[in-house]
């Protein structure tokens, strides 16, 4: 079974066309599936159009949150509770293309266990984005002796082998593209070029990617 890991945070005006999208491009394959959105205490209606999806396909399960846990803890509880033997993790936002999973899909066939999505062009994302994530990926590379890609985020498939392995670390603050880099195993990525997000604001604020920055470089 294939896993689709979804978190959720004020999502409503995109999770029409993701769960569509996701639908088009799953069903061609013919695999046994499930879409794990995870509500990560959204404020608007993104609660009650996750459960209009699974009223109408038996493969769309859901987790809500009380309040905003953060995009980390949303993705580790859909890895806790997901029934796949492979899991691929994607935001609401389509920023990360769905139609890229069979490609993920294809290189893990080759004997990997992890492929990740790296971004080899950035749309509308500003430029002090970009430079202030370089910068922290350079600064984490050079504390540690784990090769973490530039330009990667959590957009990639994993393996049975790498979900077991991460539902037994106990890291209260999550670092899950570190967790998964420091593991080893066969890992290799994919290129693609990353479009702006569809509809809304980015629920990642400078305070949340900040937090992000410090449990990488402290608890990481």
């Amino acid at each position: 079974m294939l896993s689709i890991l979804i978190p959720v945070f004020n999502e409503q005006d995109n999770l029409q066309s993701i769960y569509d999208r996701l639908l088009a491009v799953i069903i061609p394959l013919n695999l046994d599936y499930e879409l794990l959105f995870n509500n990560d205490g959204s404020t608007d209606n993104s609660l009650a159009i996750i459960k209009g999806f699974e009223s109408i396909n038996k493969n769309v399960k859901f987790i809500s949150f009380s309040r905003n846990f953060g995009h980390q803890i949303a993705i580790s509880a859909g890895i806790d509770k997901c029934k796949g033997t492979k899991a691929v993790f994607i935001d609401a936002d389509l920023q990360d293309p769905p139609e890229l999973i069979v490609e993920l899909l294809a290189k893990m066939e080759e004997g990997y266990n992890v492929v990740y999505a790296q971004r080899s062009n950035r749309k509308g994302e500003r430029f002090l984005k970009k430079i202030t994530a370089k910068w922290f990926y350079i600064l984490l590379n050079k504390l540690t002796k784990i090769n973490i890609p530039l330009n990667t985020g959590d957009f990639r498939i994993i393996d049975n082998k790498i979900l077991e392995h991460l539902r037994k670390m106990p890291e209260k603050h999550k670092f899950l593209r570190g967790q998964i880099a420091w593991m080893g195993f066969k890992q290799t990525y994919i290129t693609y070029d990353r479009e702006a997000r569809l509809n809304g604001q980015t629920g990642y604020t400078f305070r949340k990617m900040a937090r992000l920055a410090i449990d990488g470089i402290t608890s990481f």
